[in-house]
């Protein structure tokens, strides 16, 4: 499993409860694109629309060897998911204050997937404690390296 880019913001601004992989449709170009590790998930979410999921606002960047063809980095792209999986996602997410967040996009096996993770947001102080939570152990761990 090679990962091409992850949400690193997406635990920050989010208390992620469960995940869910999916497949994504993609042009050509945009595979190459993804296989150069040029993407990313920055400001990105999943939406549910008609029984479907869509990668909303996901940049892939344009292929560089790519011609007048080449795809438009910010176009919707379709989440590839049982309707099972998706008729779960859409009740967990219908509950006030829950988002569909994608976490990262790897590669398995020749397909590329989109991990996606259902989060609530975090208020502003929590995410403070997160910073703090982080901190103390950073320097625990730096203590207990000088100490050795």
């Amino acid at each position: 499993m090679k990962v091409v880019c992850t949400n690193r913001k997406a635990y920050h601004d989010y208390h992620i409860e469960d995940t869910v992989e999916a497949g994504i449709a993609l042009l050509g170009t945009e595979v190459k694109s993804l296989r150069d590790g040029r993407a990313n998930l920055k400001d990105s979410y999943a939406v549910i629309r008609g029984g479907e999921a869509f990668l909303v606002n996901c940049h892939i960047s344009p292929y560089s060897h790519g011609n007048i063809q080449n795809h438009e980095p910010l176009r919707e792209r379709k989440l590839l998911m049982h309707s099972r999986e998706i008729s779960k996602l859409a009740d967990k997410a219908a509950q006030k204050g829950y988002s569909i967040v994608p976490l990262k996009i790897y590669l398995k096996g020749p397909r590329f997937k989109v991990e996606l993770g259902l989060g609530r947001g975090k208020r502003f102080f929590e995410k403070r404690e997160s910073i703090k939570e982080r901190e103390a152990k950073k320097e625990i761990e730096r203590a207990l390296k000088t100490s050795r």
